[in-house]
């Protein structure tokens, strides 16, 4: 869990997701969905900054949920659903 904000631990959370594509030999541009869940809803618009810088367009589907709570006290997270690149299964 990184120190800040929601955009903080979005923008970490997106890291390690990409490196994860990565050793399963895809990347961003293999993701087709996404769902947000965020704490506060407050933090959108910040962290819709992160996905942007994250994502060429055109960018991944998305839906951006709110939650109550998040495991360990997280104010976001991430789930990403990705097709693996023909002939590699992650």
């Amino acid at each position: 869990m990184v120190e800040g904000g929601a955009p903080d631990q979005l923008r970490q959370a997106l890291a390690n997701a990409r490196a994860l594509l990565g050793e399963a030999g895809a990347s961003f541009e293999q993701v087709v969905k996404a769902t947000l869940f965020l704490v506060n809803m407050d933090d959108f618009a910040s962290c819709n900054e992160v996905w942007v810088e994250a994502f060429e367009p055109p960018r991944p589907t998305r839906s951006a949920v709110a939650v109550a709570q998040l495991p360990l006290g997280a104010l976001c997270e991430v789930e990403l659903w990705a097709y693996a690149p023909e002939g590699r299964t992650p």
